[in-house]
């Protein structure tokens, strides 16, 4: 997936060359270009980085001086890259933009996972990401400290507000869904999301099979009442605009997951810029 991602990015930017580079530098030069750590926060992307030169030209020369989840600073020097001018031009956008927005996501994450510490909660992230960046961005996730929800729609069965109205309710939802497991043989687990603790108590009554119960905009408060009703084994998690304001007190109700989409759609990338050395 990751070849293929760097393959069809690179001809998305190329296409039938690199004018600009062809234009002023000479075919033969030869260069050293050095990661620029630009801000603070949690670095990654350096394999992606590694992979991108291996893949354009294989005889650059990739050096690392920090790894995958380090902490930066301003004026540190993530690796330096030795080979071919063009090369190293032709390469520097793609690298510079997965691991800006990776860098982005794990210092993000990272800061959300510090304001939990101490609890028993896990932080999730979701599927609000940038389409063919998915797996960049997941990584990014667990680089910062946090772990993956599902990756997308075929590894597990996620009963959200639309497939539960359009189902017909919950307990139609539910029983077609344990048909359906049962006619293609397959063992997915299955999540149930609830919007109110009286649908809550629609769930709870069914005689059907479920993995992980979903309280979506549930206050913290709402969310300590129904902890007390849901079954132990029946895993739980809260979601539904939680910030870096609300996230503490969300995890001090014994809530076992969080899942945060502003830790992947709206994140500000970490400023790090590729430069020459003359």
């Amino acid at each position: 997936m990751l070849d293929e991602f760097i393959l069809s990015s690179l001809q998305e930017d190329i296409q039938d060359g690199d004018h600009s580079s062809l234009a002023c530098v000479p075919q033969d030069a030869q260069s050293i270009a050095s990661l620029l750590i630009k801000e603070e926060g949690v670095l990654a992307g350096m394999q992606v980085a590694h992979r991108i030169c291996e893949l354009y030209d294989a005889s650059l020369k990739f050096c690392p001086n920090l790894s995958d989840g380090s902490s930066v600073r301003p004026g540190q020097i993530a690796f330096t890259i030795e080979g071919s001018a063009r090369s190293i031009l032709a390469v520097e956008r793609l690298i510079l933009n997965c691991m800006q927005r990776m860098s982005g996501i794990a210092t993000q994450t990272a800061t959300f996972v510090e304001l939990i510490k101490g609890t028993n909660c896990t932080l999730l992230d979701t599927r609000k990401t940038t389409p063919g960046m998915r797996f960049l961005e997941k990584a990014a996730v667990q680089i910062g400290g946090g772990a993956n929800h599902r990756f997308g729609l075929y590894d597990m069965i996620m009963l959200k507000d639309n497939h539960i109205d359009y189902a017909g309710g919950l307990a139609l939802a539910l029983e077609r869904t344990d048909k359906y497991l049962k006619e293609n043989h397959l063992e997915l687990k299955v999540e149930v999301e609830i919007r109110s603790l009286d649908e809550l108590e629609q769930l709870l009554a069914l005689p059907t099979t479920y993995h992980r119960i979903m309280l979506d905009n549930f206050t913290p408060e709402q969310i300590q009442i129904a902890l007390k009703r849901i079954p132990k084994g029946i895993e739980t998690e809260a979601s539904g605009g939680i910030t870096a304001q609300t996230i503490r007190a969300y995890a001090q109700t014994g809530i076992q997951f969080i899942s945060v989409g502003a830790l992947t759609h709206s994140v500000k990338a970490l400023d790090m810029s590729l430069k020459a050395c003359l």
